[in-house]
């Protein structure tokens, strides 16, 4: 069985890997548009997988993000 929120999570952590973008930054890019996160929410997110698509959506698209192979 697949483990969908392990899948998600390693997805945003390549584009954020290959983009050399981290966490904290993340945090920066998202205040920018409006998205209120702290680094700890974003880094509990992110290691337990379990985010809205919202947020996920939000992720890629803060981070230049837009295309991604699953």
């Amino acid at each position: 069985m697949t483990n969908w929120n392990d899948k998600t999570k390693r997805l945003l952590k390549s584009e954020l890997i290959k983009r050399g973008i981290s966490n904290s930054d993340l945090v920066i890019l998202l205040n920018k548009i409006g998205i209120q996160e702290t680094k700890a929410s974003i880094d509990s997110k992110i290691s337990r997988g379990t985010f809205s698509a919202c947020f996920f959506l939000q992720c890629l698209t803060v981070i230049g993000c837009n295309k991604i192979e699953i």
